[in-house]
């Protein structure tokens, strides 16, 4: 049995892997679509008001499988019209980054134009009248500030979307929950290995919300906080 439980825990490293460059692409992903809606280009914005309107509207499920195995089947597809003899197998790992990242990054779009919206327009226009470009002033006054309204959004996100990676099991790859579902098929032993994966999950959970939590309060620093 220890054998199953060593595997599993390796596999939380690539549960743990999968989650972080999926946080990356989403975060990518948020601040183009942030950027977009708050463009004032009607084609952006349109763009980026489908993309979160449609994602946010199709389970993650539906999603995994339809870029998993709709993706091997239109890149092979294609490579066949054009006549090549080669064919496309979808990398497990990148899909579910990727899948992930994808629909995680509609969901950063919202939190990171909130805390766009939150900051004053006055604070950017000082910045550029003092000679800095639009790059440099994000940098520089908008970032920093935007931290400190994005963080409750973010940290949601990022909760979610760790348990979210469990989805990944379904294409093949070997993380942890799926080491978990072949113990257990091989056990028969399915409660023991599942709340060995449900613990180590409030594990990855908990640790991050307490980073997050100590993130907030710094860069809460000299803020005022209303009282109700």
């Amino acid at each position: 049995m220890s054998a199953y439980y060593t595997a599993i825990l390796q596999g939380s490293a690539l549960t743990v892997g999968v989650s972080l460059c999926a946080l990356m692409v989403s975060i990518v992903l948020g601040l183009a679509g942030a950027a977009a809606k708050l463009s004032g280009r009607p084609v952006l914005v349109a763009l980026a008001t489908v993309y979160t309107t449609i994602i946010r509207g199709i389970p993650e499920l539906v999603l995994m499988l339809l870029i998993f195995y709709g993706g091997t089947i239109g890149a092979n597809n294609f490579l066949e019209w054009m006549g090549s003899e080669a064919t496309v197998d979808i990398n497990p790992f990148l899909a579910g980054v990727l899948t992930i990242g994808f629909i995680y990054g509609a969901y950063m779009t919202e939190t990171f134009r909130g805390a766009m919206l939150s900051i004053p327009k006055g604070q950017m226009e000082a910045a550029v009248s003092f000679g800095m470009g639009n790059v440099q002033a994000f940098m520089r006054i908008t970032a920093p500030q935007m931290v400190r309204y994005a963080l409750p959004g973010f940290t949601n996100n990022w909760l979610v979307l760790i348990k979210a990676t469990a989805l990944v099991s379904l294409i093949g790859l070997q993380e942890m929950t799926y080491l978990a579902k072949q113990a257990s098929a091989a056990t028969r032993s399915p409660f023991e290995f599942f709340l060995f994966t449900a613990a180590l999950f409030l594990i990855y959970t908990t640790v991050s919300l307490l980073v997050l939590r100590r993130l907030n309060a710094r860069y809460s620093l000299g803020t005022k906080r209303g009282t109700l």
